[in-house]
């Protein structure tokens, strides 16, 4: 597939399968609000992150199959040929990266599912720190950006051997969708917009880890 290819649909539903096959054999998964995941038309999913299994989790859990930026380091060897084939988009992290863009607005044009990790990395998952990439999207194609939370899989380290422990209850919430508010394409109008959608997944993120200590005390 060259770089700015449209990955195939069938590929990405192959990968929600799955994925859907592996967490649902590791895991307890909880799914919460789903029906917020608009059933047609382009939508951008924006998951926080604090685990190593957010990324490969993300593809399954979403009803609707997902094309997702990942870090170009990971499409190396056998493992680069399968995201290749489940329809994942590789983005270069240091720098503006044209191809990767051109590849997710063409998955938005074409009324599909693009996820992007707002936050960029792995880290407390409280969408504290927002890049801007996420807004700029939705600035451009009018997508609703649906947050998402994981509670549950950041393991119990930073390393590969901090996975959660098997079996445990993982879960994953779905927020209402977010409509970009924004006029024009300057500057001014996209530290606006990030502001706005700032504001809408750090409200998401609070309600679920609410809840959760609800239910836990």
């Amino acid at each position: 597939m060259s770089a700015t290819e449209l990955p195939t649909a069938r590929g990405a539903a192959i990968g929600r399968q799955i994925s859907i096959g592996l967490y649902t054999a590791l895991y307890k998964v909880r799914l919460h609000g789903t029906e917020h995941v608009p059933k047609e038309g382009p939508v951008l999913l924006a998951p926080n992150h604090t685990g190593f299994i957010d990324a490969p989790m993300l593809v399954g859990v979403s009803p609707r199959p997902v094309h997702a930026l990942a870090k170009r380091e990971l499409f190396r060897g056998p493992l680069g040929w399968l995201l290749h084939g489940v329809g994942q988009i590789p983005i270069d992290r240091n720098g503006p990266d044209r191809a990767a863009l051109m590849t997710a607005m063409k998955v938005l044009d074409n009324g599909r599912v693009l996820g992007i990790f707002p936050e960029g990395t792995r880290g407390v998952g409280d969408f504290s720190e927002l890049r801007s990439g996420l807004v700029w999207f939705a600035m451009r194609t009018g997508a609703p950006v649906v947050p998402l939370v994981f509670t549950g899989t950041a393991g119990r380290s930073s390393t590969l051997g901090g996975m959660p422990r098997l079996r445990s209850r993982i879960d994953v919430t779905f927020g209402a969708p977010i409509r970009v508010e924004a006029s024009g394409r300057g500057r001014a109008a996209l530290d606006a917009a990030t502001e706005q959608v700032r504001d809408g997944l750090l409200a998401h993120v609070a309600a679920v880890y609410e809840r959760q200590q609800e239910r836990e005390s």
